[in-house]
Parts: C-alpha cells; sequence; structure tokens
C-alpha cells in the first residue's frame, strides 16, 4: 500500500523480509487480516502476497510490531532477552 516498504535480507536461512509496517503482527501476515488502519485493502492484500514471494519461507517474514518475534528467537546476546532478536538464528520451537 502506499507509503510502505520492506526489506529484504539474505541470511543463512535463506531470504527473510522485514516487513516493518507492512505487517504490523504475525497475525496480518498468518490469517490475512490486515491491520485496521490502512489506505487500501487490496493493495495491502496485493503486499502480503509480494511479502511471500519475496521470502524463503511464510516464517522468514518478520512483522514490524509483534512481541511474538522475541518469544519466536532467541535474544542477540547475553542480557538480550526481550529486547534485540537473532532474526537468522533458527525460531524456537512453538
Amino acid at each position: 500500500s502506499k507509503g510502505l516498504q520492506v526489506v529484504r535480507v539474505l541470511t543463512r536461512r535463506g531470504w527473510m523480509v522485514l516487513a516493518a509496517d507492512a505487517s504490523h503482527f504475525y497475525a496480518n501476515m498468518e490469517e490475512g487480516r490486515a491491520f485496521p488502519i490502512l489506505h487500501n485493502l487490496e493493495e495491502t492484500l496485493e503486499g502480503y502476497a509480494t511479502m511471500r514471494r519475496l521470502a524463503s519461507a511464510p516464517e522468514a517474514i518478520i512483522p514490524g510490531h509483534d512481541p511474538l518475534v522475541l518469544a519466536r528467537y532467541p535474544a542477540a546476546g547475553p542480557g538480550l532477552e526481550g529486547v534485540v532478536a537473532r532474526l537468522d538464528a533458527d525460531p524456537r520451537e512453538q
């Protein structure tokens, strides 16, 4: 949708998409539920499809504002649990 962008990054796990505001929460992508404040629903859903094409796997799309990111991925280092995650690491079992 207008004004939104994503970043595609090649990691040891393949292509990851950092969704930022293009997908606020995992539920936006996993359940096809757009965030309630948007410019154009059709373009937003097209953006979800684009992110799926850009990522190596569905779990390689990282939403911009979901606290579950910090639960799904390990901390980047000692003392960073719940603050900074290693997105190139394997996700934790859910």
